[in-house]
């Protein structure tokens, strides 16, 4: 997996979208505040990301899969990954602004496509911890440096 190029692209896509993040130096969401606590970022960057992609990508995305209609792919996305992408972002809707929740969308397609290709969640998961890493410590390092 760590050769695999699919997953440096992946990694490189989080980067650049981080950089556009900063360029356009987009506002805060309101809940950004939570990053200033080093239990909470732990929580944002590392366990988050573990128990959703245990629970996503894991069971529910598994659990779909066994049936064939959802084994069925368009354009290299599972039906299963598509509908676990979407309760994806029905759930982020719970906590976030809606524009928020939606911005998860490609990123946990990309999860669940990793899952798919090699029927495990820990590319996913190193991919989210990554992405949510990366996140955060942009807008905490915005919040220090303004």
């Amino acid at each position: 997996m760590l050769r695999d190029g699919w997953f440096h692209a992946a990694l490189a896509a989080g980067a650049v979208v981080w950089l556009l993040l900063y360029l356009l130096y987009l506002p805060q969401p309101s809940w950004q505040g939570l990053v200033e606590n080093a239990g909470r970022l732990l929580l944002l960057c590392v366990v988050y990301p573990v128990v959703e992609e245990l629970a996503f990508r894991g069971w529910l995305q598994g659990w779909l899969r066994r049936f064939a209609a959802a084994r069925r792919s368009l354009g290299g996305v599972s039906g299963a990954n598509l509908l676990t992408s979407l309760l994806f972002v029905a759930a982020h809707f719970l906590y976030h602004p809606p524009a928020w929740a939606a911005a998860v969308f490609v990123p946990s397609l990309v999860f669940g496509w990793f899952r798919d290709r090699y029927q495990s969640v820990v590319p996913g998961i190193l991919l989210h911890i990554i992405y949510n890493s990366g996140y955060f410590l942009l807008f905490l390092t915005q919040r220090l440096t303004s």
